[in-house]
């Protein structure tokens, strides 16, 4: 079974950074993991009390990896189950965006990463 390449963790920061950047949405780095290999999430703060997580998940029947969202709650919710997954993997990224209307850009062509 084959896997799709995958780029460097630091590396697919940086362009995701930009092209948020370049669409106007704040973004930032609140956690920063392994430059190689380390995993990524993707916290959606709306500004509202209310936040979504996302994370890229892997397909096995597909043989893909999509970005998922994998919660939906208040803020303080989605901080502790971040709090959580940085404790159980050091080598974890967290980004988090501040947009009201939950524009991520993960769902548009090009972060495949």
């Amino acid at each position: 079974m084959a896997t799709e390449p995958r780029l460097a963790a630091g590396l697919w920061v940086a362009a995701y950074l930009a092209r948020l950047q370049a669409a106007a949405i704040p973004a930032y780095v609140t956690a920063r993991g392994d430059d190689t290999a380390g995993a990524v999430m993707v916290k959606c703060a709306r500004l509202d009390g209310t936040a979504q997580l996302h994370e890229r998940q892997y397909d096995p029947f597909a043989d893909t990896r999509a970005w998922v969202c994998i919660a939906d709650a208040p803020e303080a919710e989605i901080d502790a189950r971040i709090a959580r997954s940085r404790a159980r993997d050091p080598d974890l990224w967290v980004l988090e965006i501040e947009s009201r209307e939950g524009r991520t850009l993960l769902d548009e062509p090009g972060l495949s990463g």
